[in-house]
């Protein structure tokens, strides 16, 4: 899709876009922004229980760190054409099942099992074992059924951005790698004795790097339909702008630093780029 008719798109319907850019996925209340954000797991979860013992190395050594480019496989979901919500679904599914080819293919070489997530595509609020849908979202993934829970919602089937809900699905669905690969193992257990201060760098930690593992995924596509280098840097100057303006507490990093990690993760193409974990403080504010 041309920069222009982006530009149309959102003279016509610019909170449907707004909504698909914005990662209102993990969008939560101001009580409890945080610990929505990324689906609080239960207090038997076996994050909790191995994170002590094998520790940050978890999430900043982590093997998918050493597998170099993420896999291409040539991921075309097709068109997406305003109003069709069997459109919609199939394009959901088809993203979906690009992302596990690559990611699966990322954990063989990483030697690490893998299991792909579920996917359930709904139409309107629904209740998950993480808790209560947040207010304006469009998707969320819940690690404790590991299900990536995708809306359709009337804006946006209205007025459908390709790349935009591309990179949403992406995001969402590094959050699973995060879950699957045991980053999460470890943030998990940090974020339990952690203190308000770190449990937002934390939170920013993770939220980064499925941003950045969103991006990864998204240059696998670079120069296609789906992702022309028009749509991706007005996309990338979106959250340059706008991104923090969801996060009152900052949870999920200010808009350059949004920017700067999709723009390493896209430039790079590769697990590695997106280590936020051994990265400096400065870069994950």
């Amino acid at each position: 899709m041309a920069l222009v008719a982006v530009v149309v798109a959102l003279a016509t319907a610019a909170a449907a876009l707004v909504l698909v850019l914005a990662d209102v996925a993990t969008t939560a209340t101001e009580s409890s922004n945080e610990g929505q954000q990324l689906a609080a797991a239960p207090s038997e979860s076996p994050a909790r229980n191995l994170a002590p013992t094998l520790g940050k190395s978890l999430a900043t050594v982590s093997p998918l760190y050493r597998t170099g480019r993420l896999t291409d496989v040539n991921c075309t979901p097709g068109e997406l054409p305003a109003g069709s919500i069997s459109a919609y679904r199939r394009f959901l599914t088809r993203v979906t099942t690009c992302l596990n080819k690559a990611w699966g293919a990322q954990f063989r070489k990483a030697g690490l099992p893998f299991t792909k997530p579920r996917l359930r595509i709904i139409t309107g609020k629904i209740k998950t074992p993480c808790g209560a849908w947040n207010v304006g979202a469009d998707g969320v993934y819940c690690s404790v059924d590991r299900t990536m829970y995708l809306m359709i919602s009337r804006e946006q089937l209205r007025n459908p951005f390709p790349l935009g809900i591309t990179r949403l699905v992406a995001h969402e669905y590094g959050h699973h790698v995060q879950q699957a690969s045991g980053i999460w193992h470890y943030y998990w257990a940090a974020r339990a004795v952690a203190g308000k201060a770190r449990r937002l760098q934390l939170s920013r930690q993770s939220e980064l790097q499925a941003e950045c593992f969103s991006s990864v995924f998204m240059s696998t596509a670079k120069g296609t339909p789906l992702v022309t280098d028009e749509d991706w840097a007005y996309t990338v100057d979106w959250f340059r702008k706008n991104g923090a303006k969801g996060w009152p507490q900052n949870d999920h990093g200010k808009g350059p630093t949004q920017a700067a990690w999709m723009e390493r993760g896209f430039d790079r193409g590769t697990p590695g780029a997106c280590n936020t974990w051994a990265s400096a403080a400065r870069n994950v504010t």
